[in-house]
């Protein structure tokens, strides 16, 4: 009869206390939700769009795409005339030439020359077409790796920041873990009280809470390490607040397309091919004749010194003005084997960009396949670890309950809680590394994976 009562007192506490413990769940929920609602929360694509924003190789990748238009504009000038203009002023003392008598004199005189000319290129082996090309191709090259740069630095983040995720999944369920064994102590304490645990258990039990408490701690220092390594990939202050939005696992695969020739480092590759290309044959144009024209006209102005019988500057200026007109052939014959080693290199720097094209291809197309298998892989072991997670939870909570009734010890309560916690912590990875994989594969099929 007295066991009975002790029975029913000890029932009534503990649904007091499942009371008390699911309304201090729902204050603090509320309380956590309401703050960091108004806190700032970044998604993956945020941390990867702000990582592109501010990466010091992206800005790097940005000046060295400027140097390529730049250089251009320099090949669409070549196709202008060189126009130049010259101004010189000459003042003569002692014996100098006179050159109105073109005899030798020896009084002073002041001599200024004006002079206008202008010089045409017409054919010069198709030298500065194929230069053209080779900026153009470069220009090309210069955006692929620029996008190949904020791909780059986007993936980086992308890895730290489902590191981050995954940390901190582990501290929440840590979390519940150090929750469940304060709840599970108090309880075996109780039972204690009543005859029906031993010291024992409870020894056991104040184990398994000290082995959840330095779990958390664990999982806590991890989460830190991981955050600090996500602020420096996104290039972002590192003494500021950092919080991420977890839990969004979504998988989109219908839309990612079957070629990778949009990939950015292929397309690096081949750019760097074409304008490789194009500078071996603007290295074959010097075996080729040039022809180029030029005009011009010039005039002067000659004084003596202290003379008040000489021309004025405009009668100068307009009588001693000469224009010429000329056309030059030039005949490459012989410079020492410049030009024949220039076209050797030129020939083998584009058989190297056409091997390195090729690998890159097959490497693309491999790591794309992988990706691909992968992530059919991680969907497949998410389906069933999700399945495990719910057998391996209602194996804890049957055990629990034997426990609570004596049917069970606190190994076997440890045994099945420490087997739903890594199933519920394999259930995660799986289900971020899906995510990664699909991003990866959407990035070998050269989509933009950094952007919403």
């Amino acid at each position: 009869m007295l066991a009975r009562k002790k029975r029913k007192a000890y029932l009534c506490i503990v649904k007091k206390q499942k009371n008390m413990r699911r309304t201090v769940f729902i204050f603090f929920t509320f309380y956590f939700s309401f703050f960091t609602s108004a806190a700032q929360t970044w998604t993956m694509q945020q941390c990867m769009q702000y990582a592109v924003e501010h990466n010091h190789e992206v800005k790097r990748a940005e000046l060295e795409l400027d140097n390529y238009k730049a250089q251009k504009t320099k090949a669409i000038g070549s196709f202008l005339p060189d126009v130049d203009a010259g101004i010189g002023a000459q003042y003569n003392f002692g014996r100098a030439i006179d050159p109105e008598t073109n005899t030798y004199t020896d009084v002073s005189t002041f001599y200024n020359g004006y002079s206008l000319s202008a010089s045409l290129p017409v054919f010069d082996g198709f030298s500065r077409i194929h230069a053209l090309k080779a900026a153009k191709a470069s220009v090309l090259m210069g955006r692929a790796s620029l996008r190949q740069q904020q791909d780059q630095t986007a993936l980086a983040v992308m890895l730290a920041y489902t590191n981050v995720a995954f940390y901190d999944g582990l501290v929440q369920m840590a979390q519940e873990k150090v929750e469940e064994t304060e709840l599970l102590l108090k309880q075996t304490r109780l039972l204690e009280e009543v005859g029906r645990k031993s010291a024992a258990d409870v020894a056991q039990v104040e184990s398994q809470k000290a082995e959840a408490d330095y779990e958390l701690i664990r999982q806590q220092n991890l989460y830190a390490s991981a955050l600090l390594e996500l602020k420096k990939a996104m290039a972002y202050p590192l003494g500021d607040s950092l919080l991420i939005r977890s839990g969004e696992f979504a998988i989109h695969n219908n839309h990612i397309t079957n070629s990778t020739e949009q990939n950015s480092e292929l397309l690096v590759a081949n750019y760097q091919r074409q304008a490789s290309k194009y500078e071996w044959r603007q290295a074959r144009a010097s075996l080729l004749p040039t022809l180029s024209l030029s005009a011009g006209l010039s005039t002067t102005y000659y004084k003596t010194l202290h003379s008040e019988s000489a021309v004025t500057f405009s009668s100068q200026f307009k009588n001693n003005m000469g224009e010429y007109i000329g056309a030059t052939l030039s005949i490459p014959l012989f410079n020492h084997l410049q030009t024949l080693t220039s076209i050797r290199k030129a020939k083998n720097g584009y058989k190297i960009a056409q091997e390195a094209y090729e690998q890159k291809q097959l490497e693309v197309e491999k790591l794309s396949r992988e990706a691909w298998q992968d992530l059919q892989g991680y969907l497949k072991q998410t389906a069933q670890m999700e399945k495990k997670v719910e057998a391996d939870s209602l194996a804890y909570q049957l055990t629990r309950r034997q426990f609570e009734e004596g049917l069970s010890t606190a190994i076997d309560l440890h045994t099945t809680s420490s087997q739903l916690l890594n199933s519920k912590a394999t259930l995660l990875q799986c289900q971020l590394m899906a995510m990664v994989k699909e991003q990866l594969v959407r990035y070998y099929k050269g989509e933009t994976i950094w952007t919403e």
